[in-house]
């Protein structure tokens, strides 16, 4: 090849390189080590990484990128600050028996002019056959809480867990929020606060 062709070649074959190293870390951040229920939970839920086939199984997007900007204040669900991402409910699923394989919630993270899937989230609304704190996995529920406003009433109460199964957490497996998780800048994007914790009570 002349030495024109090579130099010019260089830029080209360096971006492409950027490219492949980004691609690749964007979709190589599952976390390890996981219980064998948590995997057998990851791999049934493998396939709504296409949103498509989320919508098709009855997981309809709530449209906003959620993200915490400041840590939960006293009185409020102790959200560590950081993001969690474009939620997919399946209204089907409220008040049904938690089911390891049946999160009432996807999670997902825009990533370019995709979605990528990160994270499930089993919701139980507060009422009276709740009789204590739900756990799965063997871990409790945060909650119970407000709903979060503006994509929820307020009047929600609720306990969630969320499981981040497809991308790593620093602040933990089941942190309700993830520092990684970045919203892009735009309308969609909602900057919400902590939500209030709420005693158990009669609902």
């Amino acid at each position: 090849m002349p030495a024109k062709q090579a130099l010019r070649a260089v830029p080209i074959a360096w971006g492409l390189a950027v490219a492949l190293c980004a691609s690749a870390s964007a979709f190589a951040q599952a976390p390890k080590d996981l219980s064998p229920e948590l995997k057998a939970a990851r791999d049934a839920l493998d396939k709504y990484k296409d949103p498509v086939v989320a919508i098709h199984d009855g997981y309809f997007s709530t449209l906003g990128c959620v993200t915490y900007p400041k840590p939960g204040a006293p009185g409020q669900v102790p959200y560590p600050a950081g993001g969690m991402g474009v939620h997919f409910l399946n209204v089907g699923l409220l008040g049904k028996p938690l089911d390891p394989l049946k999160p009432q919630i996807l999670v997902y993270e825009p990533v370019g002019d995709k979605l990528q899937l990160v994270a499930a989230e089993w919701f139980v609304p507060l009422s009276p056959e709740v009789k204590e704190r739900p756990q799965l996995f063997g871990k409790p529920f945060d909650g119970p809480m407000e709903g979060h406003h503006p994509l929820m009433p307020q009047a929600l109460h609720h306990y969630d867990l969320h499981v981040w199964l497809w991308k790593d957490n620093p602040a933990g497996l089941f942190s309700p929020t993830n520092p990684k998780v970045k919203c892009p800048k735009g309308p969609y994007t909602l900057e919400e606060v902590s939500p209030r914790i709420v005693p158990h009570g009669k609902h």
